[in-house]
C-alpha cells in the first residue's frame, strides 16, 4: 500500500539546486526522491540522537546515585544555603562606590 503524496513547493539557492540535480542524475532517481530520502535520513538522525539522549540521562542518574555510596564524599557538614547571603553578595556587587 503506497502513501498518499502531498505536493510541496520549496525555494532553493542556486548551488542547492545544482547539487540536487547532480545527486538525482548520479543516483538515477527524481529530484523529489532525493529530497524525500534526505528528509528520511534527517528524521532517523533526530530519532537516534533522542535515543542517545535518554541513555545519557540514565547514565547520569546512575552515576549520581552511585555517589551516595562513597563515604569520602560524606565527610564534614553539608553546605547550608542561606538566601540572605546570596542577596547580600549581589547587593554588595552593585552598591560598591565607583572610584575613578
Amino acid at each position: 500500500m503506497s502513501e498518499q503524496m502531498v505536493r510541496k513547493q520549496v525555494y532553493l539557492h542556486r548551488r542547492q539546486n545544482l547539487a540536487l540535480k547532480q545527486l538525482a542524475k548520479q543516483r538515477g532517481i527524481s529530484e523529489a526522491e532525493v529530497i524525500r530520502q534526505a528528509l528520511e535520513h534527517e528524521a532517523e538522525l533526530t530519532v537516534s540522537s533522542a535515543r542517545g539522549s535518554k541513555q545519557a540521562l540514565k547514565n547520569i542518574i546512575t552515576y549520581a546515585r552511585s555517589l551516595r555510596n562513597r563515604p569520602d564524599l560524606l565527610r564534614g557538614e553539608p553546605y547550608k544555603f542561606r538566601r540572605e547571603d546570596l542577596y547580600g553578595e549581589r547587593e554588595n556587587r552593585w552598591l560598591k562606590p565607583k572610584t575613578g
